[in-house]
């Protein structure tokens, strides 16, 4: 429970009584001379906080915890009648001209008693239904509010969850890379190895963040673009364009990173064909505009029915509905062999450390 929301409670349960206390006053002093009535008001006031305080303080939380309502019901009609009692007695024995009329006798006083305790039942059942009222509100408002932070911690740890899935997955293939090249050349695996520790340098320090840079994920999907490239050669046929405006436009780490990989992933290598990627990334009005190409074969298509792929897809989708959703537009398109990216996408204005 936050200071701000108990503060407010406070304050709005002060604002309630003192505003109760001053129209019984007002109430009271077209009757009864001024210092009575504000004498009836106080008292009034203050038995109706106690019975009322117990009753939702005490009687309500734990009939809500236990699940016991109709004891609940029971124990507020008790309530009702003990306060309408308390009134009885007030106006009975507090109001000037019944005093002066009153027998001598206690046993004729049980006629003014009694009309007072059920002239008072409407009141009583007002005031501690009101107050009852008021205490279901501020238990509303506070599962809402439990309900939202809860949900905001199930969000961010589903998030993470969904970014780890990304992470290992990119470091494995580009170790697997430069494993490969190890053997074959060592020069060639050098230079994908620098550019290696700049990928995972960036994966470490800055993707923890819940918002980085554009222009520093862009970097990052150049350099692993430029990893691909040199990897796959004169075999695949890979074409980028890279338009960024606003530097201080920030996105979602990793957020990019299932398109490019699937692109070159599951690109047609059948012998004969020479595959092609295409990619396009530009910001324009703080909206990104992404697109990625590339030729496919059926038995890459087999291979994602098969359940092999189409991991990294799945969890960029839900990431767009968790992060962005009111802002991207996501289409996935597939014929004659070529497989389509397209992802418009609302930027946040500012990148906050």
């Amino acid at each position: 429970m936050t200071k701000s929301f108990v503060a407010k409670e406070y304050i709005f349960t002060f604002i309630f009584w003192l505003v109760l206390a001053i129209v019984l006053w007002f109430n009271f002093q077209s009757t009864t001379e001024s210092y009575l009535a504000m004498t009836q008001a106080a008292i009034i006031a203050a038995f109706s906080f106690t019975f009322t305080h117990f009753l939702t303080n005490k009687l309500l939380p734990k009939a809500l915890r236990e699940k016991k309502m109709k004891l609940f019901l029971i124990q507020l009609v008790m309530v009702i009648f003990m306060l309408s009692l308390v009134f009885s007695v007030i106006f009975t024995y507090l109001e000037v001209e019944p005093k002066d009329e009153l027998p001598d006798n206690f046993r004729d006083h049980l006629p003014f008693l009694w009309k007072g305790f059920y002239m008072s039942l409407p009141a009583s059942f007002l005031i501690n239904g009101a107050a009852c009222g008021v205490k279901f509100y501020n238990e509303h408002g506070r599962i809402e509010r439990d309900h939202i932070l809860l949900q905001q911690a199930h969000l961010e740890n589903q998030l993470k969850l969904l970014q780890d899935q990304i992470n290992p997955h990119v470091v494995f293939n580009i170790l697997n890379h430069i494993h490969i090249l190890m053997k074959t050349d060592t020069q060639l695996a050098d230079f994908l190895l620098m550019k290696f520790s700049d990928i995972l340098r960036y994966q470490l320090y800055h993707c923890n963040q819940p918002l980085v840079p554009l222009d520093k994920e862009i970097e990052y999907l150049q350099n692993l673009v430029e990893v691909e490239k040199l990897r796959w050669g004169n075999e695949l046929d890979v074409k980028a364009q890279w338009q960024i405006n606003n530097r201080k436009a920030s996105i979602a780490p990793l957020l990019l990173v299932p398109f490019i990989e699937n692109a070159f992933k599951y690109v047609c290598r059948l012998p004969g064909h020479k595959g092609y990627v295409k990619i396009s990334c530009k910001e324009k009005n703080n909206s990104l505009y992404f697109y990625v190409e590339n030729s496919y074969s059926d038995m890459a298509i087999y291979k994602k029915k098969d359940g092999t792929g189409g991991i990294g897809l799945q969890n960029v989708k839900k990431r767009l509905k968790l992060q962005y959703p009111d802002s991207h537009d996501l289409k996935i398109e597939s014929d004659n062999h070529i497989f389509r990216i397209t992802l418009i996408l609302t930027l946040s204005d500012s990148y906050e450390l």
